[in-house]
Formats: structure tokens, C-alpha cells, sequence
């Protein structure tokens, strides 16, 4: 069974700017990037999140498509560049010979900070005060960059949970909680890495509290795509608003949210 490396086969100062870089890249508020040059704050109409989910029913179908596009890819950007430059002689790696960094390697979990670096700064954004979205499409952008038959799996467990449902934040409760349970089934319990990945989905849970406290309420609104030609609803207007659009004083805490 694969086991923490040792001290001196991790050249630590790389692997810190890796994570540090990633942090920052994922960081970027892309929802916000494309709402603002559509004229609108994200951060101030319908549940107050920057994620896809806002930014599709506050402004539309196109808008939502690039903000999930981006998201994710600067996740699988993070993980893939990761997996391959992590495996590089003396770049983080040192007197190694032989550790792996792929899934069932002694190494996975680095790869698996990584994911955990990515998904922090999407959620604790440094450009947003340490306010961004949920991590859902940043976390699935991770997965395709390193796991990508669980990132498979988690998707098809999401559309079906949303379909099912028609509310996104149970989709995406479910399958980040699962995440490391998920990736030990598939790839092996690899304990290490299963627990980086445990520290992802968890944290993405996490940012969804406020949209658990709606589920448990009875108050958590079927998500629809933003009508052309109707105007976004502010952050926090009125009850009736807050539970048909996802609005809330509070960012992020809206109704049928899951700020990915």
C-alpha cells in the first residue's frame, strides 16, 4: 500500500510555489470577470455567488457556459500540469527514483494538494477578500486534470441527482461528500491521496452550509436559466424573491445556489 513519503524525497520549496501559484490561478474570479462585462455585479443580485449557477440565472445561458468552462479549466489546468511536471527529475521529487505521482502511487497526494490548493483558492478567493464561489466546477475541472474516471463518475452522479431533483446544490453535496469514498473505489484505498481529496470535497461541502440550512428548511429553489429581457433580482430584496431566485444578504447563501 502506497505510504507518506519521506522528508527528504520531497523538494519542498517547488511544491510550496506550485500550491502557491495554483491558489492564486484558481483564484481568479471568472464568474465575476464575465457578469461585470455583461454590465452586472454578480456579487450583488440573486444569491450574491460568483459561480455558474448565479451567473446562469441572473444573466444567461452563454454567460454560465463560459464561467463553468473556465472554472474547470483552470482546475484541470492546475491537476494536469501537475501530474506531469511533479514527476520531472529534482523538480519536486528528489532522490525518488521510482515514486509515482499518478493515482495509485506513492506520490498521488501531491497531485491531490494540488486539487486541494485549486479548490481553496476558487472558495477563498485573494482577489475577492477571501470571498468566491463554491468550488464545484473548479473541483470537477481538478478531477479531469488527474482522476478521470471518477471525474466521470462524479458528473453522471450530478446530472442525475439534478434532474432528479432540479436542485444543483443537492447534486453538488452529494458528490462532493462522496469524492474520497468515490476515488478509493476506483482507484484503490491510496490513504494518502483519499485524504487530500477527502480535504476538497469536504471544504466544498462546507461552502455550501448556508444552501443545507435551505434543504433543511424547505426553502432551497428549483434552479432555472436567467429569461432574456428580465432583469436580475438584487441580493437579499425581499423573502419571495430570495426563495424563487437564491437571494440572500449573505453571499452565496441563496436558495437553489451551488456556486460552483
Amino acid at each position: 500500500m502506497p505510504t507518506m513519503l519521506f522528508d527528504n524525497s520531497i523538494n519542498w520549496g517547488p511544491l510550496v510555489a506550485y500550491l502557491v501559484a495554483t491558489f492564486l490561478v484558481c483564484g481568479i474570479p471568472f464568474g465575476k470577470i464575465i457578469a461585470r462585462a455583461k454590465g452586472v455585479d454578480i456579487q450583488k443580485v440573486g444569491s450574491g455567488n460568483i459561480g455558474t449557477t448565479n451567473v446562469a440565472r441572473e444573466i444567461g445561458k452563454g454567460a454560465a457556459a463560459l464561467t463553468l468552462l473556465l472554472d474547470a479549466g483552470k482546475g484541470a489546468l492546475a491537476t494536469g500540469l501537475a501530474s506531469w511536471l511533479f514527476q520531472q527529475p529534482n523538480f519536486v521529487l528528489t532522490n525518488a527514483t521510482g515514486i509515482s505521482v499518478a493515482p495509485t502511487g506513492t506520490g498521488g497526494w501531491l497531485v491531490g494538494l494540488v486539487m486541494v490548493a485549486a479548490v481553496w483558492g476558487h472558495i477563498f478567493s485573494p482577489f475577492l477578500h477571501f470571498h468566491g464561489g463554491k468550488g464545484i466546477a473548479v473541483g470537477v475541472g481538478s478531477l479531469l486534470g488527474f482522476l478521470l474516471p471518477v471525474a466521470l463518475i462524479e458528473l453522471f452522479l450530478f446530472i442525475v441527482l439534478v434532474v432528479a431533483t432540479k436542485r444543483v446544490s443537492i447534486g453538488s453535496i452529494t458528490v462532493a461528500a462522496a469524492l474520497p469514498v468515490v476515488a478509493g473505489l476506483a482507484y484503490g484505498w491510496n490513504w494518502p491521496l483519499v485524504v487530500t481529496l477527502a480535504v476538497a470535497g469536504w471544504t466544498v461541502v462546507w461552502a455550501h452550509r448556508s444552501n443545507m440550512r435551505k434543504l433543511a428548511e424547505g426553502k432551497e429553489g428549483a434552479f432555472a436559466f436567467h429569461e432574456a429581457g428580465t432583469g436580475t433580482e438584487p441580493v437579499g430584496s425581499d423573502d419571495a424573491a430570495s426563495d424563487a431566485k437564491g437571494g440572500s444578504s449573505e453571499p452565496g447563501s441563496g436558495s437553489g445556489e451551488a456556486g460552483r
